[in-house]
């Protein structure tokens, strides 16, 4: 089984049976899409790897110290650190149960700026994990959209290191559902 495979079977079985909130399919179907998004643009094994785990230490049980071990396990050391160091970028640090007394607005605007300042890899990854979003958002019938269409359109305007191909994608399909809006 080659890496990349054993990689998605871990966060597959991360996100056992959780379903996405917009989309009638199982948890597992998003990241395996933000990873395919990602694969148009780049074949680096720890960001591939990232991108099929980038809601594993969010969403799921796995601890840090658990993916650690996971990936030294299955990659060499440099890339396990790489795919490690991108999945703790992409994890959201201010969320409401650390940071109660804040608003989402507040929180949100706090973690554009903390993205803003990752890496070229991680942001990358987030441009594929807004498309794949909007994308399940779009196709619902939530009131959420309008919301969250904003977050992305401020989350994109502060991470501007990324594949400028795929930020150029992610802007296009933030704009498009924003006018669907209107």
């Amino acid at each position: 089984m080659d890496v990349l495979t054993d990689i998605e079977e871990f966060a597959r079985q991360a996100h056992g049976d959780q379903q996405r909130k917009f989309a009638d399919e199982p948890y597992i179907m998003h990241p395996i899409r933000v990873m395919q998004h990602c694969k148009e643009y780049t074949s680096d094994l720890p960001v591939l790897s990232a991108a099929l785990l980038h809601d594993v230490l969010e969403d799921t049980a796995v601890t840090k110290e658990d993916l650690s071990a996971y990936l030294w396990g299955v990659m060499p050391t440099e890339e396990a650190f790489r795919t490690l160091s991108l999945v703790v970028e992409l994890t959201d640090v201010y969320i409401k149960k650390d940071y109660p007394k804040w608003n989402r607005r507040k929180r949100k605007q706090a973690e554009a700026e903390r993205m803003g300042r990752t890496s070229a890899a991680a942001q990358t990854i987030k441009y594929a994990d807004i498309i794949d979003n909007c994308l399940d958002i779009a196709n619902s019938s939530s009131d959420f959209m309008p919301k969250f269409l904003h977050e992305c359109r401020i989350l994109l305007k502060m991470m501007d290191k990324g594949n400028p191909q795929l930020r150029e994608k992610a802007m296009a399909t933030v704009s498009k559902f924003l006018q669907q809006v209107k």
